[in-house]
């Protein structure tokens, strides 16, 4: 199965910039109202920043943990 991950963190302004740590989501094929991170962080789609590349910085440790390791179950979207 191919999953589609999306690399987020919290929203500029949301939250201090020590605690902005990109999580790993699976995008869902419908569009939720929630996404919730391999680590169990979970966010409404407002509050969620896409990070790309150099610009992400230190990723989730438990996210990478869990969304590279086999069998990596995603987490359940809620709608």
């Amino acid at each position: 199965m191919t999953r589609i991950l999306l690399v987020g963190r919290s929203a500029p302004g949301s939250v201090g910039e020590t605690r902005r740590t990109p999580h790993i989501f699976v995008v869902p094929g419908e569009t939720p109202s929630r996404l919730t991170a391999y680590c169990g962080a979970s966010f409404a789609l407002s509050e969620l920043e896409q990070v790309h590349g150099s610009q992400a910085g230190m990723p989730c440790e438990r996210c990478l943990l869990l969304a590279f390791s086999p069998p990596a179950a995603p987490p359940s979207q809620t709608g």
